[in-house]
């Protein structure tokens, strides 16, 4: 499955952006799926993550509140709504499915695949 991140931009702090994924190449329905995001000089982090049918959610601790994830299966494309951001938020961001030998609930990179594009967030102060 091929995936592109799509939906960033420049915005203000207090301001909202909604990133989507789409999936090409298989259906995105199997799989378990996450954003990361990866700042300058920084390792790449967990986001958020949905499962496969999109009843079960959860978050690193700094965007719980702010953030959610959500997906529609019939489009093949994952969600990512992002509200009252903080420059801390700009990064690249990035998503990908969890690896199917992998548990639900992992937030390590390494247990993702699929990577695509990321898409820039910059949040001005």
């Amino acid at each position: 499955v091929q995936l592109q991140a799509s939906g960033g931009g420049l915005v203000q702090a207090g301001g909202s952006l909604r990133l989507s994924c789409a999936a090409s190449g298989r259906t995105l329905s199997n799989y378990h799926m996450a954003w990361f995001r990866q700042a300058p000089g920084k390792e790449r982090e967990f986001v958020a993550a949905v499962s496969w049918s999109g009843g079960r959610t959860y978050y690193e601790d700094s965007v719980k509140g702010r953030f959610t994830i959500s997906r529609d299966n019939a489009k093949n494309t994952v969600y990512l709504q992002m509200n009252s951001l903080k420059p801390a938020d700009t990064a690249v961001y990035y998503c990908a499915r969890l690896a199917e030998t992998r548990a639900w609930g992992s937030t390590q990179w390494a247990d993702f695949a699929s990577w695509g594009q990321g898409t820039q967030v910059t949040v001005s102060s």
